[in-house]
């Protein structure tokens, strides 16, 4: 389909999905948002999509936050809901998504943006990259996920900094706190999230998303990560990938996994 916030670009099995909001410095709309769930509803049902790049139109910003004019007129309730569909269309649904998923950060990363990044499996930042949660200086906190997902990546105090002074950081400081994987010039920056992605399309996909789970299972209240990685686990020795993994192994060959 059409979009009209977004530009869906397939380079071989990776997909690229491209907020195409230049002008606002990619901010996320109500119409962004809703956008990026049927994006990524779509990607991650494509068998001819193996991972998904996102990132942001221009040089200058990968998102550089919500769009604050539509949060002018919300009460408590109002507030409540639009978190609430953050969470439940794009943020939570990206990260428990079934493939790989790169941000690749060319720019300012700011608010929802680093939230959105955040919810991404892997981000890769440009070293112009600048990130922040700056919400407490309109009265406000994040809430896209910003509070548990930087304090899972950067730790309380860190994440505690952050959060409570507003300051931006940059791509090495983001590197050095463990907030991005990788920090590589803007030239660099899609090559090198291709070149990561294609090497995990490589890897044997239903054993990636079960790993996925696994990880996420980590950071949920009243679930058992050991419990849900042995479920996993076995569930593997179930697929057609693991038999073709295991014979390619003994037979000195590369694996040629169908997802299967």
């Amino acid at each position: 389909m059409a979009f009209e916030n977004l530009l869906i670009e397939n380079k071989g099995r990776i997909q690229y999905i491209i907020i195409n909001r230049e002008s606002k410095l990619n901010a996320l709309n109500k119409a962004t948002i809703a956008e990026l769930h049927t994006a990524f509803t779509d990607a991650f049902k494509n068998p001819e999509v193996g991972g998904i790049i996102i990132t942001g139109a221009g040089q200058k910003a990968f998102v550089a936050g919500a769009d604050i004019a539509e949060f002018a007129s919300l009460d408590v309730a109002g507030g409540t809901e639009l978190a609430l569909l953050g969470h439940t269309t794009v943020f939570d649904f990206v990260e428990n998504g079934n493939k790989p998923v790169i941000a690749a950060i060319n720019g300012f990363a700011l608010g929802g943006g680093l939230e959105l990044a955040m919810a991404c499996h892997i981000r890769i930042a440009s070293d112009n990259a600048k990130m922040g949660l700056p919400e407490v200086s309109l009265g406000l906190m994040p809430g896209y996920g910003g509070t548990q997902r930087l304090t899972q990546l950067v730790g309380k105090g860190k994440a505690l900094e952050m959060i409570m002074t507003a300051d931006m950081i940059t791509a090495p400081e983001a590197l050095n706190f463990g907030l991005v994987n990788h920090v590589v010039s803007l030239e660099e920056l899609l090559p090198k999230a291709e070149e990561l992605l294609n090497k995990i399309l490589t890897r044997a996909p239903l054993a990636i998303a079960a790993a996925i789970t696994s990880v996420n299972a980590g950071a949920r209240d009243g679930v058992n990560g050991f419990e849900t990685e042995i479920q996993e686990f076995g569930k593997c020795f179930g697929t057609e990938d693991f038999k073709e993994g295991v014979a390619a192994f003994l037979g000195k060959r590369k694996a040629e996994f169908k997802g299967k």
